[in-house]
């Protein structure tokens, strides 16, 4: 654990909410809830599994299919 306040820790997690908010929640229209939980789940199956990182130029799935033995 490290000390209170570092920025770092929270840096992977608060980049994830950036993308969500800019490439999903602020370009839609939610009617209800029901719909918001819908699309929001969609985009977060597209990003831990089928968006082309550039680093490495795969799928997260294909990153961690290639790790398992």
């Amino acid at each position: 654990m490290s000390a209170k306040a570092t920025p770092t820790d929270n840096a992977v997690i608060e980049s994830f909410f950036a993308t969500l908010k800019n490439e999903c929640v602020n370009k839609q229209k939610f009617s209800n809830k029901k719909e918001a939980i819908n699309i929001i789940s969609k985009f977060i199956d597209y990003y831990n599994n089928h968006r082309i990182q550039l680093k490495t130029r795969a799928t997260p799935r294909e990153i961690r299919a290639a790790a398992v033995y």
